[in-house]
């Protein structure tokens, strides 16, 4: 162990003769202490709130989707098909129709997307646990599963046969339209089901077989506008990817869970730097009475530096003193704020401390990258502050008569 380690260890565990200096060190701490703790608990806090939110978009997003490269629909062969099926890494996959319509009942309108889906829909993506009244709808039928916020606008409930619903959507074609009741195709439809997945799916989401979809487009049984994957459990997302391009061509673009939510995801992120950023500023707010206490101690010592000059310590060692002392109270008080607040997370986990609702608590989560994050912030901000203090050591202050 070096003689400037040493001393600083010391001098860390020693009280001044000065109770001003002590109570300042001892602010500054705490101050440490605190600030720690809360940059772990907020990050922990969007840790929870970020796979709370995905877990709603989760459900009804697949491992990997094929999207058209170009246009709104792309045909599937025989040979493709085929193809697919012999990547043995895919569990499942699901012929996918999507479009802008309009539904209609009751002499009230609603913008919408129709999702046509095929019967291995529900192989790919667990929709039965977001159906909150009814069921599932069944191929070869008239049914569709509309959202909450649909359900709401349109006053539609399930099996409700004294309702009409009509889907409309514009027909393909160029040139002048002449007559609105050529202008639209239209379908008739029996809402079977109603799910709860959020609140922007809730608004504008119907599911619906794929040949109803289909037929409402005008498209051909093989045409489709994607196609939604489930990859097996212990499978490499990414080499499957690579493969699905392979059997499918340039046609398709092919998207992961994390592309499909890419605004939410970039929100998501943007939030928690953002706060990371605040709560590093007020930690930085915090150091600065790190470096106050330690140039007060300077001060308070100027004699023992003295003697510790004329003993053959040269200025660069009694710099390393009160570098190291710096170092070492920000990284012990960043360890103990750790501590306390990993202790406060496992709380909040184990008995629900803080309530959202009456039946939501607070979701919030421990990783370890949270708390390597937080330990390199005080670690560096530490080390800086105690170099800023260090430097304030001159000749002239050891030199004393």
């Amino acid at each position: 162990m070096s003689v400037s380690l040493y001393i600083a260890k010391r001098y860390l565990h020693s009280k001044s003769s000065n109770n001003a200096i002590n109570f300042i060190t001892l602010i500054a701490v705490i101050g440490v202490i605190l600030g720690a703790a809360s940059l772990f608990i907020v990050l922990s806090g969007f840790a929870g709130l970020k796979d709370f939110t995905l877990q709603f978009s989760s459900v009804v997003d697949p491992d990997l989707k094929a999207e058209t490269a170009l246009g709104k629909s792309f045909f599937l062969t025989e040979d493709e098909i085929n193809k697919l099926n012999t990547i043995d890494d895919i569990a499942s996959y699901s012929k996918i129709v999507e479009e802008r319509v309009i539904i209609s009942s009751n002499n009230k309108n609603a913008i919408a997307n129709i999702k046509g889906v095929d019967g291995e829909f529900q192989n790919v993506v667990t929709i039965d646990s977001v159906i909150d009244t009814g069921s599932w709808l069944e191929q070869d039928s008239r049914q569709i599963v509309i959202g909450w916020g649909l359900s709401g606008s349109l006053s539609l409930g399930i099996l409700d046969y004294t309702k009409t619903i009509n889907i409309y959507v514009p027909k393909p074609g160029t040139g002048q339209i002449t007559s609105t009741k050529n202008a639209f195709n239209s379908v008739k439809a029996v809402n079977v089901g109603v799910f709860y997945i959020n609140e922007s799916l809730n608004d504008s989401y119907l599911f619906a077989p794929i040949d109803l979809a289909q037929q409402l487009l005008s498209y051909q049984p093989n045409q489709i506008s994607a196609i939604e994957f489930k990859v097996k459990d212990d499978a490499d997302t990414e080499l499957v990817k690579s493969k699905i391009e392979a059997a499918l061509g340039d046609k398709v673009v092919i998207k992961n869970r994390a592309q499909l939510n890419d605004a939410l995801y970039k929100m998501l992120n943007t939030e928690n730097l953002a706060v990371y950023l605040i709560f590093t500023l007020v930690l930085i707010i915090a150091f600065f009475n790190i470096i106050g206490s330690l140039i007060m101690m300077m001060l308070d010592k100027k004699r023992s530096l003295n003697t510790l000059y004329n003993l053959g310590l040269d200025l660069t060692d009694i710099k390393r003193i009160f570098f190291y002392q710096g170092s070492l109270m920000s990284i012990i008080g960043g360890l103990i704020g750790l501590v306390i607040a990993l202790i406060l997370i496992s709380l909040q986990q184990a008995f629900l401390l803080v309530m959202i609702t009456a039946s939501l608590p607070y979701p919030v989560i421990i990783k370890a990258e949270n708390i390597l994050i937080v330990f390199i912030t005080i670690s560096v901000l530490g080390v800086i502050a105690s170099k800023i203090a260090s430097a304030r050591i001159t000749k002239k202050l050891v030199e004393v008569n």
